[in-house]
């Protein structure tokens, strides 16, 4: 099954028509492949604390080699999202560099250009279509009137190896190389076209984590964002998340300030994960399928 197609049954439902719900996103069926993915579950949930403001690439890292177009999810820890245009100083909106270094003056409106590109929707994530070669790619947050806060990633460098119509790399069993360029392909494999939907980015149905855990959200569909309760702005809303043991409610999460990532500590067992996409009033936008998890290991 191509990525598209398996990126395609994710936690979903449409504003307003509720058809049924899909499957959370499913591990890879191919053995392999679903071997190579669960040995970086650890890697994808790990609880980072070592700033406590602070803007990453949630599925790629320095020296990723991708076919393109290629997918790419915004992290902030710290602070919330909140469309352009919208003053507060606990939020803001994200801003990709391709290809071209920090502005030199930090206090002045971050320019729109093919290199600054602008997501002041709210968004949590896009995707870039970018010719085969080596390119830098560094994430900026900035304000309501674009201008910058002193929060950025680092510069990561990637390699587009070709179009995504060309072969993907393919896992070979025992050759711990062939597993690397297949996850770092996959993991930048872009998301299917749907209407609107919610969505986990960085764990799958039946993994298997360590508590704590970091669990990543994200919205999908033309003009959605986030925006933190008490907003009034259409088409965003914030995320919500519930614990289910055994039927039972353990552990709630309401990110009310706009923020797209949590820090979830639970015990032992096996759960389900329900998230909802909230609008300012707390009313229900989006919907996801539960998402199945197991915690098998407390870190201390």
């Amino acid at each position: 099954m191509g990525s598209a197609v398996k990126h395609g049954v994710w936690l979903f439902l449409s504003m307003g028509l509720a058809p049924t719900l899909a499957a959370a996103d499913p591990l890879p069926a191919d053995p392999q492949e679903r071997q190579c993915w669960l040995a970086h579950t650890a890697q994808r949930a790990a609880v980072d604390l070592r700033e406590p403001i602070s803007v990453h690439f949630g599925n790629l890292k320095s020296g990723y080699r991708v076919r393109t177009p290629f997918w790419v999810e915004f992290g902030v820890r710290g602070m919330g999202v909140i469309p352009a245009g919208n003053a507060t100083d606990k939020a803001g909106h994200h801003h990709i560099l391709v290809d071209t270094p920090l502005p030199r003056d930090h206090t002045a409106p971050i320019p729109f250009s093919a290199t600054h590109k602008h997501f002041g929707k709210g968004q949590t994530g896009t995707a870039l279509d970018l010719p085969p070669g080596r390119h830098t790619l560094r994430l900026l947050f900035a304000d309501h009137a674009h201008k910058p806060y002193f929060v950025f990633s680092n510069e990561i460098a990637i390699e587009v190896t070709g179009k995504r119509s060309d072969p993907a790399p393919r896992v070979i069993s025992g050759n711990a190389e062939s597993c690397e360029a297949w996850y770092q392909d996959e993991r930048a494999a872009p998301r299917a076209s749907v209407e609107r939907a919610v969505y986990v980015k960085n764990l799958r149905d039946d993994e298997t984590v360590s508590s704590p855990f970091t669990v990543s959200l994200g919205v999908l569909g033309a003009g959605l964002g986030v925006a933190p309760a008490g907003t009034s702005i259409p088409d965003t809303g914030h995320f919500r998340l519930s614990f289910n043991h055994k039927g039972n409610t353990v552990q709630r999460q309401a990110l009310s300030d706009g923020r797209t990532e949590a820090i979830v500590d639970l015990p032992l067992g096996d759960y389900e994960v329900a998230v909802t996409l909230n609008d300012g009033a707390g009313n229900v936008l989006l919907k996801g399928a539960p998402l199945k998890l197991s915690v098998n290991r407390h870190d201390r």
